[in-house]
This record gives structure tokens, sequence and C-alpha cells, in this order.
């Protein structure tokens, strides 16, 4: 397949053109300055590309079979980001006939035991609660828009060390003391790519 990774410079993305490659697909690394990332993989074909800005989502999707998300930017106000990122993504990919998306998530927002967000559960540490809130003001944009999407995320969060077990699993709920590394997240994110299971929903793993 041909797949076009937005945010490809960072721990998840790189991970995904890790696996991407492993399998065989041809893959578009998109990021803001590629001259910063000069260790990517060299099968990739790498292209400067703004995820905020709908026509360069167009162009960076041109000619592609689904995208993957793992985009950030902590520069700028999480809810500025990632509602600008969620609108460009829903525009551009459509114009390029793009219907698969793949997001990368983050458990905060998500269903936790109790069924309400795990931000919102007893005890649960919110000190970056503006950045929830951004991505979770972004999720609400994907939501309505007419792309067959999926917002995958750890249940818990990532394990920065954890090596490649090639194992994983959808979750129930989010729970805090879960922990997956990059590498088995990447195969989660690939498999939707490959063999879609989840349309249009929110996907925890671990």
């Amino acid at each position: 397949m041909n797949i076009v990774v937005f945010g490809a410079g960072g721990r998840a993305g790189r991970q995904v053109l890790a696996e991407a490659g492993r399998r065989g697909h041809r893959v578009t690394a998109v990021m803001r300055d590629p001259a910063r990332h000069g260790d990517l993989p060299s099968d990739a074909r790498v292209v400067a590309g703004d995820v905020t800005d709908a026509v360069s989502v167009e162009r960076a999707a041109a000619g592609q079979d689904a995208a993957i998300s793992a985009a950030v930017d902590l520069s700028t106000p999480a809810h500025d980001f990632f509602t600008a990122s969620s609108r460009a993504l829903a525009t551009g990919l459509a114009r390029a006939g793009v219907r698969r998306l793949v997001v990368v998530g983050l458990s905060s927002i998500l269903p936790g035991a109790s069924g309400a967000a795990l931000m919102d559960e007893p005890g649960y540490p919110n000190e970056y609660r503006s950045f929830f809130l951004g991505h979770a003001a972004g999720l609400d944009v994907l939501r309505a828009c007419e792309l067959d999407w999926v917002y995958v995320a750890p249940a818990g969060d990532f394990d920065h060390d954890g090596a490649r077990t090639g194992r994983y699993r959808v979750a129930e709920h989010g729970d805090p003391a879960s922990r997956i590394g990059y590498a088995d997240f990447a195969i989660a994110l690939l498999d939707e790519i490959e063999e879609p299971r989840h349309h249009r929903a929110t996907v925890s793993v671990q």
C-alpha cells in the first residue's frame, strides 16, 4: 500500500515508518522540517508538509491509499493545533481521495473503568489538562467528518523504552497503569490500515 504518515519524525511516527517498511508498504513521511530528521529510514519518501494546512495535506496525500497522523506541536496551544490538524486532515484527505485515516490518540480523553473519561476519574493527574482538552477538541472535529477514521490510543501510557514484542490487545477501557511500547503500538496502527476492524471509532490498546 501507499501510506502517508504525518508527524513521521516523532517517536510514534518513526516506529510507524519502521513497521510499514517491515511489511513492504511504500511510505511518504511528512514533517515540517525534514532537515531536522536525517536519520529516517532510507526507503521512506520524505516531504515537507504542514498537517494544519488542508492544501499541504492534500498535496502530501495525493496517490496514497491511507493516512496515519502521529503529529503533535507542543509550541502551539493544544486546542488550536489539534482542531486545526483535524480540520485540515478531514478536508485535505477527502480532496486527495484518501478515505482511511488512523490517528494516534491519548488515553486521558477515552473512557476509564467508570465510563467517564480517564481525566475525569478521581485521582487522575491533571497538570496537563489543557493538552488533554486539546486532544478532545480535535477528536470532536473528526467525529463530524466523513472520513473512515479510527482514533487509537494506548490504554494508559507509552513505555518509552519498551522493546518490540509483536503483541498487543484491544482494551475494554482505559487503565492508567497500562503501558505499551511505541513499536507494538505501531503494529496496532498498521493493522488498522491493512485490515480495518474499527470504523469511526475510538480504540484503546495495551
